[in-house]
């Protein structure tokens, strides 16, 4: 077992990853009003993402790149059925609604991934589980400013916005699924951007968004820097916290993600 020094490092790499999910707002502005397209926003972060934890890989242990065939299912649901189905469903509900209300539907996430864990890996739901679960919710709801009375809601925007939520769970899901066959985090998360980057290529412009990120140097270190501070790092870490930490515990400590959001904004 687990003392709570140890168990307070993995609440800390969580809610740290949370933070830094919290800083992409003003990212995907940057590489916005630079020119490049939605699809293009997510091919680089997924694939700088990988080529970061290739290198990791091949400094660390080579053999984290290995493997089994029959595993992959797993590291196609991180990578396709979560990381870029949610990202485009969060994207389309933005365009649908505002983005309180976008952000707002995400956050159900939690919901999944309790209801799910107790299905899949038999996780108690206790009681304080659910009145945090309840408690950051409403906080997201505060802080987004959804109850304001101002947003327009529509059917279409919201079951993209439900459809974010679920995707955003599956991440969690597959990631524990992953580790119960014995893969490391950074194999892991490797293979889930590899996956989502490839699928993403379906989804940009590559020929007029690979012009835009290598049209000047500082559009290269912007994509650089959106990689590796919104996904590399964050992934990482909210990995390595899941490794001995409940999954519905952890996606609701990640709730922090929105109130981060809000302050970056603010300053």
């Amino acid at each position: 077992m687990q003392d709570k020094k140890t168990g307070g490092i993995y609440s800390v790499a969580i809610i740290a990853g949370g933070c830094l999910w919290g800083t992409m707002g003003i990212f995907r502005r940057a590489l916005g009003a630079a020119g490049l397209s939605t699809g293009g926003v997510i091919l680089v972060r997924c694939l700088v993402a990988a080529l970061l934890y290739a290198v990791t890989i091949l400094i660390t242990d080579r053999s984290r790149f290995h493997v089994h065939l029959r595993d992959l299912w797993c590291f196609l649901g991180t990578g396709i059925c979560s990381l870029l189905f949610f990202t485009i469903c969060y994207f389309q509900a933005m365009t649908c609604m505002s983005l309180s209300t976008a952000a707002i539907l995400l956050y159900t996430a939690p919901c999944f991934v309790i209801l799910m864990s107790a299905l899949l890996f038999k996780e108690k739901i206790t009681k304080r589980m659910i009145l945090s679960m309840l408690l950051a919710f409403a906080g997201c709801c505060l802080v987004s400013g959804v109850m304001s009375g101002d947003n327009h809601i529509s059917l279409v925007g919201v079951l993209y916005g439900l459809g974010s939520g679920f995707g955003y769970a599956l991440y969690t899901i597959f990631s524990k699924l992953a580790m119960h066959r014995g893969y490391h985090v950074i194999t892991i998360n490797f293979y889930s951007c590899l996956f989502a980057g490839l699928g993403s290529l379906f989804f940009c412009h590559l020929s007029q968004d690979c012009s835009v990120m290598f049209s000047t140097s500082g559009h290269v270190l912007l994509c650089l820097a959106t990689g590796f501070v919104t996904f590399y790092l964050p992934y990482y870490l909210y990995t390595y916290g899941l490794t001995c930490t409940a999954s519905g515990k952890a996606a609701i400590m990640a709730s922090v993600e929105p109130v981060v959001a809000t302050v970056m904004g603010i300053l």
